[in-house]
């Protein structure tokens, strides 16, 4: 049987990819020069009974690993992320990032399969290129969350049906960052009560209880001092690629209100969207526009946690694809994004804001023909 070029194309971008993270691991001393070296420092606080959140014992950590950047780096996710960060407290911080980077691997080997599954496992492998998104190439460079909180939607969307209380469980990799999925949150759990799918809000209970415990056990004061980090952090003075950063800057850079303005506009245009649509929601179709708006909205966030957009990505491709719907556009943003991504921009930059609204264009415009049929 014949090769497509599709195939090879993303054979070829797959193998790029596998070389690449070898090629990281492999290198001296790499460790202190990614943002992972902050989730290996609090580890190592932590496992030690100490403030996973103090930015003075961690930023001597860091360079004791070989961190050498200006700027302080900590990690920021609240204390239910710790479990992430505990097993590296027990490794060096060069073997932390090989384990790490193959966590990473792994969960991202596995979304991708799932996801192909959810589609019906068809033969065009139109799924690798999930591989090669950008987002998802950043995060494994900087060692970043993005695609943990990826497999977290993903076991979400498999399971929510069949296993609940693993898809609620599986939450808790969206929790780390919740300020990302506050919208998709709150129509989450307007359909749990809707559809009584209490098992899954209880999963999701025993995950984030079981987090905490855990986390309690090495930091009993773990909330109070990710609490006096937060305050102290001068979090809303730094440029982030989000569209609510660039309207409190444009419009009043004094007014931190201004940042969360477009959250709130966006959970209460997520309970409009899903009321109106109550009796035929689907998380595979509606909830990923959700998903896509509950990022765009956020008033913190970085390029690497668009990894957690790949189902949307890939369901416009697949739908695409199905209408005779060309792929171009979606060429077209992926490749920009991934000339930034080679052209080493930091994951902060504001030169990166334009991506989730492409990625939001995209979906729109290849899964347009059918929202027209069920309209």
């Amino acid at each position: 049987m014949k090769t497509s070029p599709l195939r090879v194309f993303a054979a070829a971008c797959l193998v790029a990819v596998g070389i690449g993270i070898l090629v990281i691991i492999a290198s001296n001393n790499n460790a202190g020069q990614r943002d992972f070296i902050c989730y290996w420092a609090a580890g190592q606080q932590l496992i030690h009974g100490a403030d996973p959140y103090d930015r003075d014992a961690v930023q001597n950590l860091e360079r004791s690993a070989g961190y050498k950047l200006g700027y302080r780096l900590i990690m920021r996710t609240p204390p239910v992320a710790l479990f992430l960060a505990l097993p590296l407290g027990l490794v060096s911080a060069n073997a932390g990032i090989v384990f790490w980077l193959l966590a990473l691997l792994a969960s991202l080997v596995l979304s991708i399969r799932m996801l192909w599954s959810l589609h019906g496992r068809p033969n065009d492998r139109l799924h690798l290129l999930g591989y090669c998104f950008a987002p998802v190439m950043e995060c494994l460079m900087a060692g970043q969350l993005g695609i943990f909180m990826l497999l977290g939607v993903v076991l979400f969307l498999s399971f929510h049906r069949s296993r609940p209380f693993l898809a609620g469980s599986a939450l808790l990799l969206c929790a780390i960052k919740p300020h990302l999925f506050l919208p998709f949150g709150i129509v989450l759990l307007l359909w749990i009560l809707r559809n009584k799918a209490y098992r899954l809000l209880a999963g999701f209970s025993v995950a984030v209880f079981a987090s905490c415990a855990l986390t309690f056990r090495f930091d009993p004061h773990a909330w109070s001092h990710y609490s006096q980090m937060i305050g102290t952090s001068r979090i809303m003075d730094e440029v982030v690629p989000t569209l609510s950063e660039f309207l409190r800057l444009y419009v009043r850079p004094d007014a931190v209100w201004l940042q969360f303005l477009p959250e709130a506009i966006g959970c209460a245009w997520a309970v409009w969207y899903f009321w109106t649509r109550r009796d035929r929601w689907s998380w595979m179709d509606q909830g990923l526009l959700l998903l896509l708006v509950s990022v765009l909205c956020s008033p913190y966030a970085l390029f690497t946690d668009e990894a957690m957009l790949i189902p949307a990505v890939l369901a416009g491709v697949y739908q695409a694809v199905a209408t005779g719907r060309s792929l171009l556009p979606f060429g077209l943003f992926a490749g920009a994004a991934m000339m930034e991504v080679f052209a080493e921009t930091s994951i902060a930059s504001p030169y990166y804001v334009w991506t989730v609204p492409a990625w939001i264009v995209w979906y729109l415009y290849a899964t347009g023909s059918k929202r027209e049929a069920v309209a």
